[in-house]
């Protein structure tokens, strides 16, 4: 039920065709309060659709030229913490240590697989630190001794010793 329309350029005959097509051939009511024109190709002009924020971004070079830039929305990366906040509450703390690892993976990897396309680079960077923080404030929650990783591994190496996968 949702759709994007690009065009190089919108006039009025083409804005009625579209509709006309949408409403009468397709049978399909347009949400006047919802539908917008978006014009990309202002450098500070995004788009968000399912998930994903789309715009044009200058190049890390130059930044002469401009790129076509996919990555995930702000709204989709706020509810993935969320969640994986939701996964690593208090209430899990009697949950193994492995079984955890293991529903955050099954999780990760879902989540990456969608967002895999365009650039999620910065996203996935976040999702990583913000799993790795959550497991260590994890582990550290469950006993009264302080926890900390063993003296010849790092926090991340220990964790991806455990089997954690890193997006």
């Amino acid at each position: 039920d949702d759709s994007v329309v690009l065009a190089r350029y919108l006039s009025p005959p083409i804005e009625t065709f579209i509709t006309e097509k949408l409403e009468n051939w397709l049978g399909l009511k347009i949400n006047r309060q919802k539908t917008r024109i978006v014009k990309l190709r202002k450098n500070e002009e995004r788009l968000e659709f399912l998930g994903y924020q789309i715009g044009l971004a200058p190049d890390q070079r130059t930044r002469q030229h401009c790129y076509w830039r996919l990555e995930p929305s702000a709204k989709a990366l706020r509810r993935e913490l969320d969640k994986l906040r939701d996964m690593t509450a208090a209430r899990h703390g009697s949950k193994p240590l492995p079984e955890l690892i293991g529903e955050l993976n099954r999780h990760l990897k879902g989540w990456a697989n969608y967002y895999r396309l365009g650039h999620p680079r910065a996203a996935f960077r976040k999702v990583n630190g913000y799993v790795r923080r959550r497991l260590e404030r994890h582990l550290r929650r469950r006993s009264q001794r302080p926890w900390k990783a063993p003296d010849d591994l790092t926090v991340y190496q220990y964790f991806h010793k455990l089997g954690l996968i890193y997006l």
